[in-house]
């Protein structure tokens, strides 16, 4: 087999996927926790795949994206590196070809992208409250001691949901303890809240903007179907949820990787690089009132790559 990698770091996750070279076909998805360590989790995830496929699959081209997507480029030898928007926006393309609205949540941010014949001509992003976003739901759903994977069929089973206070995270947890205390069901009281989460995306990240249909919702929160029925609710329009919605960004960073890699051309380093040690650390620069920190990665112990500085000096001296 043949196919393109995609990898896709975030804070909360670390995804990697697998297609074949027609861009038609998910070889392999993976979908695993980044616990704050992307270096370790990018080389977990590389040898879980390898586990499986290393001897059946030739790399043909790599993309990454997400938060350390240079990072995660430099460790693999990456073809192209991009952003989440734009490997989102390329993802959701390419599997509902005519979509318009991509509601995207996350671990740690959430963000809407516009698109019209294809191309992403707006977005937004919600980098600052923890209302709006996945990790706020796990944090709720430890506290009334349920499984997350459990949570969106618990709001599914509500009879009537209870209006939850959801613009900040701090107040909406004491008005849920607040419900409690005055006897609301629990069923009732998930859905509220994720009628809450979905009132503080649209109010702030999805603000101004004009959501049409077809509208795509992806990310990890999407496995939530009361997000579903709320969004649902909330904007009388029907939901898609891709098969792959929790990879999306790593699928559109692997259709970039077959955009602009010639045959036989990768600059993919290879499975090894799990047996490697790298390593992250980072200086202050001085030479200027930028005051810039500038990350350097090393492997085994040699200086790879570094970058972070806005002049350059430092990226061209590695």
């Amino acid at each position: 087999m043949r196919g393109y990698l995609g990898i896709d770091v975030g804070s909360v996750s670390t995804n990697v996927v697998i297609i074949d070279d027609t861009g038609q076909q998910v070889l392999k998805s993976l979908y695993i926790r980044t616990n704050g360590q992307p270096i370790r989790a990018v080389q977990q995830g590389m040898k879980m795949v390898i586990h499986d496929i290393r001897d059946d699959i030739e790399i043909l081209g790599v993309g990454t994206t997400g938060s350390a997507r240079n990072l995660t480029g430099i460790m693999v030898g990456a073809d192209v590196v991009k952003n989440e928007i734009t490997a989102h926006a390329v993802a959701a393309a390419h599997i509902v070809p005519n979509a318009q609205t991509i509601l995207e949540i996350g671990g740690q941010d959430s963000k809407i992208i516009i698109l019209r014949n294809g191309i992403a001509v707006d977005f937004a992003m919600n980098t600052v409250c923890a209302a709006g976003t996945g990790s706020f739901l796990d944090q709720q759903a430890s506290r009334l001691n349920i499984p997350i994977e459990e949570f969106g069929q618990l709001a599914m089973k509500a009879k009537t949901s209870v209006r939850i206070a959801g613009r900040c995270g701090v107040f909406a947890e004491s008005d849920m303890v607040h419900k409690q205390q005055m006897g609301y069901n629990l069923e009732d009281i998930i859905a509220g809240l994720c009628e809450a989460l979905v009132r503080n995306y649209l109010n702030n990240v999805g603000k101004g903007k004009e959501i049409l249909e077809p509208i795509v919702f992806q990310g990890g929160v999407a496995a939530n179907q009361g997000i579903k029925q709320a969004f649902e609710r909330a904007l009388d329009r029907q939901i898609i949820i891709p098969k792959h919605f929790d990879v999306m960004g790593a699928i559109g960073a692997a259709l970039l990787a077959k955009q602009s890699v010639a045959v036989g051309k990768t600059k993919f380093k290879g499975f090894n690089i799990v047996e490697l040690n790298y390593r992250a650390s980072s200086m202050e620069c001085k030479g200027c009132p930028n005051i810039c920190e500038v990350i350097n990665i090393h492997v085994e112990n040699q200086l790879l790559a570094r970058w972070g500085d806005r002049c350059g000096k430092w990226e061209t001296s590695a």
